[in-house]
């Protein structure tokens, strides 16, 4: 990683040798990228569709694709400015990530004391900051994410207009939260999101909780990027060839949950640990997710909700070859007389690393889904950025490599 100096405005302005402040500018990024073999993706056939194998390359599965710049300037007496500036990418095309923003991963300038941090513009919720460190997808990546980053524990979305807290670390305690404005006039809580989160650290423990909720979310949460839609689904298409079967047929619900917590274990070359969450799809029906022949085509009302339950663990054989591996189950979605839909996730990969900055992976998994799934049909096994399968079964298979800088 290189630092870039730049001397401090006020020195640029009076030309002066002695610079009142100075200023750090960060560039980094990580590159990942492989090949993908599905066993059974689903293709439009006539009078339906049907299910193929599947080759395709794709990025950002082990980690996501990131070119960053952050920046800090001391102010004196313990403050900072701080700023960070994110864009995501798909190597495989060069085209913008998340939806076609520029900084779509993380765009924000904030304000660091000896007490906290505060920080506004679009960022992590609370989830994602304590919680998402702490789960499966550590080692196993994007495949690991319970039932289509249902509980965004893989911060598959961002939080736009945010103000942040983030506090500093006591002894191993660390909380924090963030709201964002809607921005709605004349209605103060309208598309509004708030999460609040905490994290403690001790000898070989690690443990969070967390918890997020997003009103109006097809257009708040998941809707807030270029690309998003004010009165379509923005979790994607529920019938023909499905893009989100686990909850896409949920845009319409009012308010958005989550309520999670994760523990951790370290010793050695071992780590182990276990993460659960309850999301609820609450006040379907609502008429401000949009048009409700498109976002509630079921025209569902109440609420469906989910448990997940996460369990992994990674093994350093040596310090240069990891092996890591997963179990979550997804259970819920019940609603209107509608059961349940379940998902078995089995994750395992193998990841060795050529150099500090520069690693080659496997992964392998496979899912079995049972009961009902969000759009009224038979559940099919459905991985975050894979085809859904045809069928309660798929296989996904990869091999990628990953460069940080």
């Amino acid at each position: 990683m290189k630092y870039w100096r730049w001397p401090s405005a006020a020195a640029v302005l009076l030309v002066s040798a002695h610079a009142s402040a100075q200023s750090n500018v960060l560039i980094y990024g990580i590159i990942d990228y492989g090949l993908n073999f599905v066993n059974n993706a689903q293709t439009a056939a006539p009078g339906g569709r049907t299910g193929s194998h599947q080759y395709a390359m794709s990025s950002s599965i082990m980690q996501g694709n990131r070119l960053g710049f952050r920046g800090t300037e001391d102010l004196g007496g313990g403050y900072q400015a701080i700023f960070v500036l994110e864009n995501g990418f798909d190597i495989g095309t060069g085209s913008l990530a998340q939806g076609g923003n520029l900084f779509g991963r993380q765009a924000y300038v904030g304000l660091a004391s000896p007490y906290g941090t505060v920080t506004i513009g679009r960022q992590y919720d609370s989830a994602v900051d304590y919680i998402g460190p702490l789960t499966g997808a550590v080692g196993n990546g994007t495949y690991a994410l319970h039932g289509n980053d249902i509980n965004n524990f893989g911060n598959t979305y961002r939080v736009n207009n945010a103000v942040k807290f983030t506090s500093n670390t006591y002894n191993g305690f660390k909380f924090g939260g963030l709201y964002s404005f809607g921005g709605v006039a004349g209605s103060f809580g309208t598309n509004s999101i708030y999460s609040a989160g905490a994290s403690y650290s001790n000898g070989p423990w690690s443990a969070a909780v967390a918890y997020l909720r997003a009103r109006d979310p097809n257009r708040s949460f998941f809707g807030n990027n270029p690309n998003s839609s004010a009165t379509a689904n923005n979790l994607g298409a529920t019938s023909g060839v499905q893009t989100n079967p686990v909850y896409g047929a949920f845009a319409s619900a009012a308010y958005y949950q989550v309520m999670g917590a994760a523990l951790q274990y370290s010793v050695q070359s071992l780590i182990v640990g276990f993460d659960y969450s309850h999301i609820t799809f609450g006040d379907l029906n609502s008429p401000s997710s949009g048009n409700l022949a498109l976002t509630n085509p079921r025209g569902y009302t109440g609420n469906a909700a989910f448990n997940s339950y996460n369990l992994f663990a990674r093994y350093a054989i040596t310090p240069f070859l990891w092996l890591n591996g997963s179990y979550d189950y997804l259970v819920g979605g019940a609603i209107d007389g509608k059961e349940s839909a379940k998902y078995h996730m089995f994750n395992a990969s193998v990841d060795y690393f050529l150099s500090k900055r520069t690693d080659v992976y496997f992964m392998a998994n496979y899912q079995i889904a049972s009961g009902v799934d969000s759009t009224g049909q038979p559940a099919v096994a459905s991985y975050l950025t894979i085809t859904p399968s045809n069928t309660p079964h798929q296989v996904v298979l990869r091999v990628g490599m990953r460069h940080r800088f």
